[in-house]
């Protein structure tokens, strides 16, 4: 029964608790107050009396009365004391209960709101700091949450999108070999080939896209010098450029300072930067060009091939941009043709970025492209 007792307050509303709370303490406060004055009052009262009659007033025959009429006006002042005092207190502590909980049922209907996926849903500011310093917090975890909710539906459709592509060719042949509408050749076979490789890198790459922007993705930093890796990727590159392509070249000191970065993280950014390079530069050059700067050492991936449009610059490093969403031309357009999946560049935008650097593109159509990032010195 004891333990059903204390439980009980547990089970009313939190403005009965706070209420009653305000209400407890009021009590204790006046009941402390009148202890006190019960107890002292009168014996401060006959001590200020026999200090008058030191003086030479005469009390001595109505001192009783002295302090009978003191002790009855005290007890009519506490009565009234207690009765207005209670009455303010009370009214104050309702008052507060309830504004506390006004804004506590906001919260809860936006906090519903919100678990139903209106993530456009925001609490209101409030005039007490501390519901307003959480009311901001929840705004901005709310608005956090809403860009997640849009980029995962963005990424949905953009994936749907570019896996129905391949598909479609796939079963259509597979269609056609089956009716014997086609005959089997090897033509045929690597066609079908070509696609499935493509869904492979394709689910890859999203794979690797989706823990980067999670932050799921490993990243380990160390201090490195880059220099043997630009060198291999040149070597590299070079087997792949034909005899009347564009030139690669490598312009790099033969000493580079160390940098804090991930070693395969970067010689990802660099493979996804030059295949990107190659796959769009028919002719001219394509120069890997190092330099340092403060305390950051830049590499720049510079070619000579078709260029980016002015208008399609702010979005090259959107995953599946493509020209056919209201803009003029988009290097995943050139990507589809080319082989590519449309994320390489998202992918090594936000690898960049988990390495303490920045990655930026400068070109022009026609004339060729720049793409650079910086590595923090070690």
């Amino acid at each position: 029964m004891r333990k059903i007792d204390w439980l009980w307050p547990k089970s009313l509303p939190l403005a009965s608790r706070l209420f009653f709370s305000h209400l407890v303490v009021m009590i204790v406060g006046v009941l402390s107050l009148v202890i006190i004055s019960k107890v002292s009052s009168p014996r401060f009262f006959v001590l200020h009396l026999e200090r008058l009659e030191q003086r030479g007033y005469n009390l001595f025959d109505i001192r009783a009365e002295l302090v009978d009429g003191f002790e009855i006006a005290w007890r009519r002042s506490t009565v009234w004391s207690v009765l207005v005092g209670a009455t303010a207190a009370g009214g104050l502590s309702y008052w507060v209960s309830k504004l506390l909980m006004q804004r506590l049922i906001e919260m809860e209907q936006i906090t519903q709101k919100f678990a139903a996926g209106q993530f456009d849903a925001r609490l209101p500011l409030s005039d007490i700091p501390e519901l307003n310093r959480l009311g901001v917090s929840f705004n901005r975890m709310a608005t956090s949450i809403e860009g997640v909710e849009a980029r995962r539906r963005e990424l949905i459709g953009d994936m749907t999108h570019e896996l129905r592509t391949p598909l479609t060719v796939v079963r259509g042949y597979l269609e056609e070999l089956a009716d014997g509408t086609i005959e089997p050749s090897p033509e045929i076979y690597l066609r079908l080939t070509k696609e499935t490789k493509r869904l492979e890198r394709l689910v890859n790459d999203l794979q690797e896209l989706s823990k980067a922007e999670a932050g799921y993705l490993p990243i380990n930093i160390q201090s490195v010098n880059l220099r043997p890796l630009l060198e291999s990727l040149v070597e590299k590159f070079a087997d792949q450029l034909l005899d009347d392509g564009p030139v690669l070249r490598l312009e790099c000191p033969s000493k580079l300072p160390l940098v804090l970065a991930d070693l395969d993280r970067t010689e990802q950014v660099l493979v996804n930067l030059l295949g990107n390079a190659v796959r769009h530069t028919t002719k001219g050059s394509i120069t890997i060009r190092t330099w340092t700067e403060t305390s950051h050492l830049w590499i720049a991936v510079i070619d000579t091939g078709v260029g980016i449009a002015k208008e399609d610059l702010p979005y090259i490093f959107e995953r599946f941009w493509r020209a056919d969403k209201s803009r003029a031309r988009g290097a995943h357009t050139r990507d589809r043709h080319s082989g590519g999946t449309g994320i390489g560049l998202t992918i090594s935008h936000r690898l960049v970025e988990l390495q303490g650097g920045q990655i930026q593109v400068e070109s022009e159509l026609g004339l060729g492209s720049t793409f650079r990032f910086f590595l923090p010195l070690a």
